[in-house]
């Protein structure tokens, strides 16, 4: 247990030494290790409460959730009456449900064709027994088709789960460092972003839905008539974006939507130098676009966002490439913003912010400085005690708990992971797991003194025997740390990452980097008793 081959021990000692050194660029400007090699530019990602940053709670919009689901329940009620030839009057959502009246001698075929619509619901242990639409005969040849919560409940969840994504990829577009987007709750998403001082920009991109369209202006009705009543049934009245506001008159019918958009970069028009917004399209859209600039020529059409008009250029010849430009008087931020959110996607519902706050670095730095003193009270107290128990034995210990903390630093910068104020807990509570190892180990070999076993026989029963009690505590405390990091959120998980981090590098500073270190010494000095 002692005999360690020449590349065994090199081994060990080289894999200590390099994960150590991914610690180093921590110790330099940022500036300074953005020339160094890419693999050596890796350093520690603080989080939100020790840098300062943007904390906002989203919510979103259940009641737009759920006028979305009845309207589209409203549209397959009506291609589905349409596809049967039944006749109906008085389709509209009512409430929480959808009423549509049909001529009795239809009735149960059209409740027949209705009732398809409804499906079963799963959940995550499969069916849930329950159906996504409930199709009744309300009488009179009325059909009342109601929404239950639980499917308004379902639909409100994969709302957030495509919302968080979205918010994701906007997030990372700004260019922060390791943000944190978690759900809270039913209909919440957390938003943290480490380092952004003013969120303001932050609240802007996000508060956008990003709903774009391109829709043609109908030139043959004045905004003015418009305004007083003289909207046609198939138009819309929307304003201009910018400001003084400007109405449009823009027909219903979507050419091509922001969904067949596959890309959007900032750009500068090359005629007058201002900032633009280039884009492209999928083949679906870039076939759409074609043919509606191709029948459309010398006619205006609108790019709308957000129920906005932020641009109505004239078509003045078919764009057949797929790709083409928005410009809108933009500043070189706002075309950005404006690129960031298309290149994202649009949100399928709005989000509102309902809290927000700011740290400040100071208050970053004062939790910095509280965490350090902690950790080096706590490592000088373990330090103590281990010398005045173990004496020589406990350098060796001190030793391997010192390159143990270097090691888990060097994990964290390798890893990109995020430190935060409980995360430093978790290292201060690893110095005491790792010391306990040691702990294990030593009172072994005493045991085994007392025994009447020899020093060198001594030191390896102890090493041998410790090994199974050492893996078994490490490997609960483990399974624990797993745990709190799947199903925690926020200081919960970052504590369980250094945890988790800490208790390998344990397993190997406390045993085989410890070892390594006694069997130096036994072969050096060959003790015929042990300084335990």
């Amino acid at each position: 247990m002692l005999y360690f081959t020449r590349w065994k021990a090199l081994g060990i000692i080289l894999t200590a030494l390099v994960v150590c050194l991914f610690v180093v660029p921590n110790f330099f400007p940022e500036s300074t290790v953005k020339n160094w090699p890419l693999w050596a530019q890796r350093r520690l990602v603080l989080g939100l409460d020790l840098q300062g940053g943007s904390y906002l709670l989203l919510e979103v919009d259940s009641n737009y959730v759920k006028k979305e689901k009845l309207d589209q329940v409203r549209d397959d009620v009506r291609r589905t009456l349409r596809e049967a030839r039944i006749g109906y009057t008085g389709l509209a959502s009512r409430g929480d449900a959808v009423e549509v009246r049909v001529k009795e001698p239809e009735l149960q075929t059209a409740l027949s064709k209705l009732r398809a619509l409804s499906q079963p619901m799963s959940g995550l242990l499969g069916s849930t027994g329950q159906r996504s639409l409930n199709v009744t005969d309300a009488g009179g040849g009325l059909i009342r088709l109601t929404v239950p919560e639980a499917a308004i409940n379902q639909r409100i969840r994969q709302t957030i789960d495509q919302s968080m994504q979205i918010v994701e990829r906007r997030v990372n577009q700004l260019g922060t460092v390791e943000p944190v987007i978690e759900r809270q709750g039913n209909d919440r998403i957390l938003v943290q972003v480490p380092g952004l001082q003013d969120p303001t920009r932050l609240k802007q991109l996000l508060g956008k839905t990003a709903k774009m369209e391109f829709r043609m202006v109908d030139s043959n009705v004045p905004p003015d008539q418009a305004q007083h009543g003289g909207l046609p049934p198939d138009d819309d009245l929307l304003m201009s974006a910018s400001s003084p506001k400007v109405p449009y008159v823009v027909k219903k019918q979507v050419l091509v939507s922001g969904g067949d958009l596959t890309d959007a970069q900032t750009a500068f028009d090359p005629r007058s130098g201002e900032p633009v917004v280039s884009f492209k399209f999928n083949s679906t859209g870039s076939r759409k676009f074609a043919q509606a600039t191709t029948e459309n020529v010398g006619q205006p059409f609108a790019i709308v966002l957000d129920n906005e008009v932020i641009s109505a250029p004239v078509i003045r010849e078919p764009i057949t490439g797929g790709q083409g430009q928005i410009s809108g008087n933009f500043t070189v931020q706002s075309a950005n913003d404006l690129a960031i959110l298309l290149r994202a996607g649009a949100l399928p519902a709005p989000l509102t912010v309902i809290e927000e706050r700011t740290v400040g670095p100071g208050l970053g730095q004062d939790s910095i400085a509280k965490g350090e003193l902690a950790a080096y009270v706590g490592a000088i107290m373990v330090v103590v005690f281990m010398l005045l128990t173990y004496r020589l034995f406990g350098l060796f210990a001190n030793i391997a708990v010192a390159v143990n903390v270097a090691m888990i630093f060097g994990l964290l910068s390798l890893l990109d992971a995020t430190l935060t104020l409980p995360g430093i807990a978790g290292i201060v509570l690893t110095v005491g797991i790792a010391v306990d190892s040691n702990v294990l180990i030593y009172e072994r070999i005493r045991e085994e003194i007392r025994g009447g076993r020899n020093a060198i026989s001594a030191i390896d029963a102890g090493f041998k025997r410790a090994l199974a009690t050492i893996l078994d505590s490490n490997i609960t405390t483990f399974i624990a740390a797993a745990v709190l990091f799947y199903i925690g959120t926020g200081p919960v998980r970052g504590f369980a990452v250094t945890l988790g981090i800490g208790i390998i590098t344990t397993v190997f500073t406390a045993f085989t980097l410890t070892r390594l270190i006694v069997a130096g010494w036994v072969r050096w000095k060959r003790p015929q008793t042990v300084p335990i």
